[in-house]
């Protein structure tokens, strides 16, 4: 197969794609997404085929109106409609009670289902073109960095997928946040994203934050809570959170014959760069939104570098951080 690189002027063309049962891969303000009709069995397996994907891990469905909510639920809460007014289209993925004819796969065998709507232009015309849900996980071979640009869909799944729609960078740069709704009196948050615990308690009150459902043998609600996701080939460590530390620990693995690539805040970057080393910044430590747009990316730029272990700042579990320190920590073999 050949994967096509089309345009946001193209989406008549993906739209077909997807109607004709292929995957497409497409933006979101997320990461990009890799979709394919989600009523259609035989289409949402070739996402699980492309990826190299576990098939009882479930998939997010996309919409792009409120009527397709209704479609594919059997109940919208309260809360539910608390966080639509303020977060849709967002980075804010839902887990109702499921119904309509969504393929089996999407699911992984539940009875629930997860339904968010992305805030990007090319990504809700492509769904209203393509007059149905899109089954859509991150578009990247299974458990590496999710992509946040065409290039590294192209990377990972040229020859693999019917076509890549190219709408630049991603915005947020991690997937969507899953807030679990099936007991609307206990919001409870399964994966941290875009919209952080502290956003959600604003607007519903008292928020629940998962931790059980880590023991990998209990069927995962969500994606990213089953297996190891987000690794580059290269081995990741975090480093500790003093400045000071970090440093003494770089300088003994490169003594020990480590190539290192390193990725840090702009106000570490300067005391640890030097020739040796080859860096990339996540930007203001003051500002985690930055960090959380560039992991992904950095991971994969570093990945590409001619070095033996890859060595990256943490933060504050406050939050976006709460995010990126979730990815982060999923992707990486050791905490220093």
């Amino acid at each position: 197969m050949q994967t096509a690189i089309l345009d946001s002027t193209e989406l008549d063309q993906a739209a077909a794609y997807l109607k004709s049962g292929q995957v497409v891969a497409f933006p979101t303000e997320t990461v990009y997404g890799l979709g394919a009709d989600a009523t259609d069995e035989e289409a949402v397996k070739k996402i699980f085929e492309a990826k190299g994907r576990p098939n009882d891990n479930p998939l997010i469905i996309h919409i792009s109106n409120i009527d397709q909510l209704e479609r594919y639920v059997q109940f919208v809460p309260e809360a539910a409609r608390t966080v639509i007014e303020h977060f849709w289209p967002g980075p804010c993925t839902l887990i109702l009670r499921k119904k309509g004819p969504i393929a089996p796969s999407v699911t992984g065998g539940l009875d629930t289902i997860g339904v968010r709507m992305p805030d990007h232009p090319v990504a809700l015309e492509l769904i209203e073109k393509a007059g149905v849900p899109l089954a859509a996980p991150s578009a990247n071979s299974s458990g590496k960095p999710s992509p946040t640009t065409a290039l590294h869909v192209k990377k990972d799944l040229d020859g693999k997928i019917q076509a890549i729609v190219d709408g630049g960078a991603t915005g947020v740069g991690l997937e969507s946040t899953v807030l679990d709704l099936t007991d609307p009196e206990r919001p409870t948050i399964l994966r941290p994203g875009g919209v952080t615990f502290e956003e959600l308690e604003l607007v519903l009150g008292k928020v629940w934050t998962d931790n059980h459902l880590k023991d990998a043998s209990i069927a995962p609600k969500s994606p990213g809570m089953k297996y190891k996701h987000y690794s580059p080939e290269k081995p990741v460590w975090i480093l500790p959170a003093s400045l000071d530390e970090a440093e003494k620990v770089m300088d003994q693995l490169e003594k020990s014959g480590e190539k290192i690539g390193f990725l840090v805040s702009d106000e570490w970057f300067e005391q640890l760069s030097n020739h040796n080393r080859t860096g990339h910044r996540l930007g203001d430590k003051k500002k985690p939104q930055q960090a959380a747009a560039r992991l992904f990316s950095s991971l994969r730029a570093l990945d590409d570098e001619k070095i033996s272990l890859i060595v990256v700042e943490p933060y504050s579990k406050a939050g976006i951080g709460t995010a990126y320190m979730n990815r982060l920590e999923k992707a990486a073999s050791r905490i220093l």
